[in-house]
């Protein structure tokens, strides 16, 4: 579970726009609205690189891609354990030679 966002979405939203929109510096609208200047650096660098001005960041769609396919990744991996000690097990289970019990 992701931990709890210390701003709000709209808060964020509008820091971006203010920054994007008039061209102030980041540090100066971060002090106007309260926030750290290095956490709005990042959302208007995670905008740019949504709206495709930034090729060195992934899109925020990328990010969630890529967490969903390391965790499908971890879920196969497991999977793949339990398939490898089932079949370690069964292997000799077919070697153990078998005794006929006497009636």
């Amino acid at each position: 579970m992701p931990a709890p966002r210390k701003y709000p979405d709209e808060l964020r939203e509008r820091a971006v726009r203010e920054v994007r929109s008039t061209g102030r510096p980041v540090a100066h609208v971060a002090r106007d609205l309260g926030i750290h200047k290095e956490a709005l650096r990042s959302w208007v660098r995670q905008a740019e690189a949504d709206d495709g001005e930034h090729d060195d960041r992934l899109t925020t769609a990328e990010r969630d891609k890529l967490k969903e396919l390391r965790r499908e990744n971890a879920e196969l991996r497991r999977a793949n354990e339990i398939l490898k000690a089932v079949s370690v097990f069964f292997a000799q289970e077919i070697d153990r030679p078998r005794t006929r019990s006497s009636r």
